[in-house]
C-alpha cells in the first residue's frame, strides 16, 4: 500500500515537474513574444514621431508658401498699377509723337538726300572703268540742287505745320530782293560762277593743245614729201603714228580720276565736296577764318556764374529774363533758359531782337535789355570789374538792364571742340594764318583764342561784318577759307575762296558752303588738306609722266620710224599707269 502510494507520489512529482518545465518554457516563449511586441511598439512609436516631425515641417513649408503667395499677389497688384501708369504715359507720348510726325518726315527726307550723295560717291569708287566714272560724275551735279529743293520743301512743310497749330502776325518791311536771305542766295550764285585758276587754265589750254596737234598732223601730210623726202606711204604712216602718239589721253586722265578718288575717299570719312576744284584749291589756302560758337566750340554753352542786384525781386527778375530769352533761338539764350527756368513762365512780353547785340522788351512799364557789354554806354565800375574778371577766364558776359541801368550779369562758357586745338596746330605748322571771328568781347575772345592757339582774334564782330573781314583777309593774305555753321555765317561762306560748313549747322550754311564736315570734326578738315596735298603731288606726277611719254613717242614716230602697234601699246600703257597712280588716293592718309 505504501509502495503504491509512494509510486503515485513519484509519478505525480514527475508529472508536476514536467508540467512545470513546459509552463516555464511557455513562459519564456511568452516573454520573448512580449519583448518582440514591445520592440515593434517602440519602432511604431518612432515612426509615428518621425511622421509627426515631417508633418510639422511640411506645415511650416505650407505656411511659408502662403506668405510668398501673398507677397506675389501684392507685387502683381503694384505691377498692374505701374502698367496702368505706363499706358497713360504712352498715350501722352503718342499724342506728342503725332504732332511731330510731319517735322520728322521732312528731316528724314533731308537726311536721305545726304545719304544718297554719300552712297553715290561710294558707287563711283567701285566703278570698274573710266567710262563708268565719267558717266556717274555727271549725275553728281544734281546733289546740290536736290539739297536746295529739299530745303525749300522742308521750309514749306514746317510752315504748313505751324499754320495748323497756331497763328502769327507778319509785317513786310522790305522788298524780297532786299532781304538778308535773298542777298545770301545772290552771293552764293555769284560765287558758284567763279572758276578756280587751275580749272580756268585747263579750260583755256585744252583747245590750243588739240588744235596744235591737228595742225602739225596736216603739216606733216602736206609738206613731209617735199621737205623730208618721205614717200606717200611713209608720209601717211608716220603722220598717223604721230597723231596717235601726240593724242592727250594720258593728259586727259591726269587730274579727273585722281580728283574723283580723293573725293570718294574723303566722302567715306564724312567729308563732302561739291566740286573737284575745291579739293584742288584747298592746298593753296593762306588763311582760314573760324566762327567760334559751334565751330571751334561744341555750341552747347552753359551758365557758369551770375550776379544780380540783391535789392531787386530776384524771382520776378529771373522770370522776366527767362520769358525774354525763350523767344530767341540763340545758343546763349538756350543756356540762360536752361539755367533759370524753375517753373513755367507765362509772361506776355513782346521782344525785339537786336541782331548781333541782344534782346530788348517792355513789361509792366519797365524797359528790359539783355545784351553784350559793349551795347551799354553807362555802366558802373563794379559791373565792369566783374565783367573783366570773367572775360579774362574766357567766359562770355551778358548784361541785364532795367530802365537802362545794369542790374545783373551772366557769365557763359562753351567747351572747345576736342579736335579744334590739333587742327589749328596743324594749320599754324603749315604757315596758314588762323583767324577766329566772334561776337564776344576782346578779353573773352583773346582768352579763348590763346587756349585754342589761334594767331588772330577778331572780337565784337557783327554778323554782317564777317563777309567784309573775309574780303579783307583775301586781299591781305591770299586764298582764304571760312569755317562756320550758322545762318549769319552764310555770307562769309559765300565770299570766301572755300566755304566749309559743319554738318550740324543750319541748312543755309550747308547749302552755301563748298565743303561739308558731316561729323562736326575739325580733324576731318586736316584730313582734307592732307588729301589735297597728295592730290597735287599725284597730278603733278601724272602730268610730267604723260608729257614725257608723249615727247618720247613723238620722237620715235618722226625719227625712229616707230610702228603704229608700238605707239598704241606705249600710249595706252602710259594711260593705265596714270590711272593706277591716281587710284592711290583711295587709300587713307598716313597717320603721323
Amino acid at each position: 500500500m505504501n509502495k503504491k502510494f509512494t509510486s503515485l507520489l513519484l509519478l505525480s512529482s514527475v508529472i508536476l515537474i514536467t508540467t512545470a518545465d513546459k509552463i516555464r518554457a511557455k513562459a519564456d516563449t511568452t516573454d520573448s513574444s512580449i519583448e518582440q511586441q514591445e520592440n515593434i511598439i517602440n519602432e511604431a512609436q518612432s515612426a509615428k514621431d518621425k511622421s509627426l516631425s515631417d508633418i510639422s515641417l511640411l506645415q511650416s513649408k505650407i505656411d511659408s508658401i502662403r506668405v510668398e503667395k501673398n507677397k506675389t499677389e501684392q507685387k502683381i497688384s503694384e505691377i498692374k498699377k505701374q502698367a496702368q501708369n505706363l499706358n497713360n504715359k504712352i498715350e501722352e507720348l503718342s499724342k506728342n509723337i503725332e504732332k511731330r510726325t510731319d517735322v520728322l518726315e521732312s528731316q528724314a527726307r533731308s537726311a536721305q538726300v545726304n545719304s544718297n550723295a554719300t552712297s553715290y560717291v561710294d558707287t563711283i569708287v567701285n566703278s570698274k572703268s573710266l567710262s563708268d566714272i565719267i558717266q556717274r560724275l555727271s549725275a553728281m551735279a544734281t546733289i546740290s540742287s536736290a539739297n536746295k529743293s529739299m530745303l525749300n520743301l522742308q521750309i514749306k512743310e514746317q510752315k504748313d505745320l505751324n499754320n495748323k497749330t497756331g497763328t502769327f502776325t507778319m509785317r513786310v518791311s522790305k522788298d524780297s530782293k532786299d532781304t538778308v536771305f535773298s542777298k545770301i542766295l545772290t552771293m552764293v550764285e555769284e560765287s558758284q560762277n567763279n572758276l578756280s585758276p587751275t580749272a580756268d587754265f585747263i579750260k583755256r589750254f585744252e583747245p590750243y593743245y588739240v588744235n596744235g596737234v591737228l595742225v602739225i598732223f596736216l603739216v606733216l601730210l602736206i609738206f613731209s614729201p617735199m621737205f623730208l623726202g618721205w614717200t606717200l606711204t611713209e608720209t601717211i604712216s608716220r603722220s598717223l603714228v604721230f597723231l596717235v602718239s601726240a593724242s592727250p589721253c594720258a593728259l586727259a586722265v591726269a587730274a579727273i580720276p585722281a580728283t574723283l578718288a580723293g573725293i570718294s575717299s574723303l566722302a567715306k570719312q564724312g567729308i563732302l565736296f561739291k566740286g573737284g576744284n575745291f579739293l584742288s584749291n584747298l592746298i593753296n589756302l593762306k588763311a582760314v577764318a573760324f566762327d567760334k560758337t559751334g565751330t571751334l566750340t561744341e555750341g552747347k554753352p552753359k551758365v557758369v556764374d551770375f550776379y544780380f542786384n540783391p535789392e531787386l525781386d530776384g524771382e520776378s527778375f529771373r522770370n522776366t529774363l527767362v520769358a525774354m530769352e525763350k523767344q530767341s533761338n540763340h545758343p546763349l539764350a538756350n543756356a540762360i533758359v536752361n539755367k533759370f527756368e524753375t517753373q513755367k513762365v507765362d509772361y506776355d512780353i513782346k521782344v525785339k531782337n537786336e541782331l548781333g547785340t541782344g534782346l530788348s522788351a517792355t513789361y509792366q512799364g519797365e524797359n528790359y535789355r539783355i545784351a553784350k557789354p559793349s551795347a551799354f554806354k553807362m555802366v558802373s565800375q563794379e559791373w565792369i570789374e566783374k565783367q573783366e574778371n570773367f572775360e579774362n577766364e574766357g567766359k562770355t558776359v551778358v548784361f541785364i538792364a532795367a530802365n537802362d541801368k545794369v542790374e545783373g550779369l551772366i557769365a557763359i562758357q562753351d567747351t572747345p571742340q576736342k579736335t579744334a586745338i590739333s587742327a589749328i596746330q596743324y594749320l599754324n605748322k603749315n604757315q596758314i594764318k588762323t583767324i577766329m571771328l566772334t561776337g564776344d568781347a576782346v578779353l573773352t575772345g583773346k582768352a579763348i583764342g590763346k587756349q585754342l592757339g589761334v594767331r588772330d582774334v577778331q572780337a565784337n564782330v557783327m554778323p554782317d561784318e564777317k563777309a567784309k573781314i573775309i574780303n579783307e583777309n583775301k586781299e591781305k593774305y591770299g586764298p582764304t577759307a571760312m569755317v562756320g555753321d550758322g545762318v549769319n555765317d552764310a555770307p562769309a561762306l559765300a565770299v570766301a575762296d572755300i566755304g566749309i560748313a559743319m554738318g550740324d549747322g543750319t541748312d543755309v550754311a550747308i547749302e552755301t558752303a563748298d565743303i561739308v564736315l558731316m561729323k562736326n570734326d575739325l580733324g576731318n578738315f586736316v584730313s582734307a588738306h592732307k588729301t589735297s596735298k597728295r592730290l597735287k603731288k599725284i597730278v603733278t606726277q601724272n602730268i610730267i609722266f604723260a608729257l614725257l611719254v608723249v615727247i618720247f613717242l613723238v620722237y620715235i614716230s618722226l625719227w625712229k620710224n616707230a610702228s603704229v602697234v608700238l605707239s598704241i601699246t606705249l600710249h595706252e600703257g602710259s594711260t593705265l599707269v596714270v590711272l593706277l597712280n591716281s587710284l592711290r588716293l583711295l587709300l587713307p592718309n598716313k597717320k603721323v
